[in-house]
């Protein structure tokens, strides 16, 4: 990669003593475990775990989404603009050569050629080249810590992008899985529309003949028109979540194809790790930290003004009056010099701007300590949340067992004129509640799982940040 390449070659350059402190870990005070963990569970945070639900369709919209994400190009286009800021800081490390050229050729008026020495006639000429050359020499490392701070800012770049690529692929998984789920909800809908319209229809039939009362009928009328209210609220609600993930593959709004019903896809195992080994495998605080070294690294830049400023500049050339005679060696110019400045009052300048670079490094190690106990309460959340989701689905799949044979035999005692339709209607809406609820907490299982191994970051980050073309910087 060219970004890797560039940063290792400044490793030799940015050597040696220079004034501020040298950047340290600080020390991190992370838990033995979390308060949760799955022990049994193998640990696959370094693999492609969307590929375990077995469904391609997802497959295929993460590697569309990896591909034309706005956010993910935006992030690409980021590091482009911390690499050049980066190498242009580095240029002033190495000496500045520079060449010019002149040539002149003027006529003067008889009045002024007296006045002007060289001017044999009405028209003069005069030419020179020269080749110059200036170097500030970094004897207290100013120009190196701000070169250590921009290299930082590169590398913290590169992180950004790899955390927007985490966000992306987990935001694509759990918004996919919603679709699932609510596409499951309407299925359970239609289905509940179907059954109600046929007993409406029944009951029509049973009161024109007499059978049934016009209270009943009414009963079966007014479940059938409310179990149709649900169907567009739930259209519409599928309909959003379209549009929401069209947006996150780089789309216009529109509709999703679909694919693998919510109870066919297979659930991958779930990741294991320490506390500790988030700091490696979680791209945001691996740019927390890269914002932090960048900081630490402005305040020895900042300490350097007070120290004097070397500078060494050189010319060498040659100067004629005719151009055949520009490069004869009698007409051959040159010069050298070396000049300091050190400052002796800025009425607080320097001292303002080292309080302003230390009171920055404070808060970038802060943000650093926030975002890793952050990161510790999303995972501990996440693995409560899934273990939790899974016990709960387990009892919920219980329950609509029960009423659903609870409706059979509803039905049964209505039918040989043990209990009126209210008993049946009742178990229809306990049981159309259940079913909602078990698709809602059988999604809740799906998109806690995506949002555990978001939070556990891991190797996986980089085989999908391999699916996106490579940016200019990574060439």
């Amino acid at each position: 990669m060219r970004t890797a390449l560039v940063l290792a070659g400044a490793a030799a350059v940015m050597a040696g003593c220079a004034v501020g402190p040298d950047y340290r870990r600080p020390a991190v005070d992370a838990p033995a475990a979390f308060r949760f963990q799955v022990k049994e569970a193998k640990d696959m945070a370094n693999t492609a775990w969307w590929r375990q639900f077995n469904d391609p369709q997802l497959d295929q919209l993460i590697v569309i989404a990896l591909g034309e994400n706005k956010d993910v190009k935006i992030a690409a286009a980021r590091i482009d603009q911390f690499l050049g800021q980066y190498v242009s800081t580095r240029s002033v490390l190495f000496p500045q050569v520079g060449a010019q050229l002149n040539g002149q050729r003027q006529r003067l008026p008889p009045s002024e050629r007296a006045l002007t020495p060289g001017a044999l006639g009405s028209v003069i000429e005069s030419y020179d080249a020269a080749l110059s050359l200036s170097w500030e020499i970094d004897v207290f490392g100013k120009r190196r810590r701000q070169t250590e701070a921009a290299r930082a800012n590169v590398l913290a770049s590169e992180e950004g992008r790899r955390a927007t690529i985490l966000t992306l692929v987990s935001s694509v998984a759990a918004s996919y899985i919603t679709l699932r789920e609510l596409n499951r909800q309407l299925e359970i809908a239609q289905d509940t529309v179907a059954a109600r319209r046929a007993s409406y229809l029944l009951f029509k039939d049973r009161f024109e003949g007499g059978t049934v009362s016009e209270l009943e009928l009414s009963q079966a009328k007014s479940d059938y028109e409310a179990s149709l209210v649900t169907v567009p609220q739930i259209q519409a609600q599928i309909g959003q979540a379209e549009d929401a993930l069209s947006v996150l593959l780089g789309r216009n709004p529109g509709p999703i194809q679909g694919g693998l019903k919510l109870a066919a896809m297979q659930l991958p195992a779930v990741p294991s790790g320490l506390p500790s080994q988030l700091l490696e495998r979680r791209p945001d605080l691996r740019q927390a930290e890269q914002k932090l070294i960048a900081a630490n690294a402005q305040i020895g830049a900042a300490r350097a003004q007070y120290f004097p400023t070397i500078s060494l500049t050189g010319l060498f050339g040659a100067i004629s009056s005719e151009f055949s005679g520009l490069f004869k060696g009698e007409n051959k110019a040159w010069s050298f010099g070396a000049a300091a400045a050190m400052p002796i009052f800025t009425a607080g300048g320097i001292a303002g701007s080292v309080q302003t670079a230390e009171a920055q490094q404070r808060e970038a190690l802060l943000t650093y300590q926030q975002s890793i106990q952050t990161a510790f309460r999303e995972v501990s959340d996440s693995l409560l949340s899934h273990t939790k989701a899974r016990e709960q689905l387990a009892y919920q799949e219980q329950q609509v067992a029960t009423l659903r044979r609870y409706l059979e035999l509803a039905r049964l005692r209505y039918d040989n004129g043990y209990t009126s339709y209210i008993e049946v209607l009742d178990a229809e809406r306990n049981l159309y509640s259940a079913e909602v609820a078990y698709s809602q907490t059988q999604g809740n299982v799906f998109v806690s799982l995506v949002n555990l191994y978001k939070a556990m970051g891991g190797g996986w980050v980089a085989e999908a940040e391999r699916m996106v073309a490579p940016p200019l910087a990574r060439k």
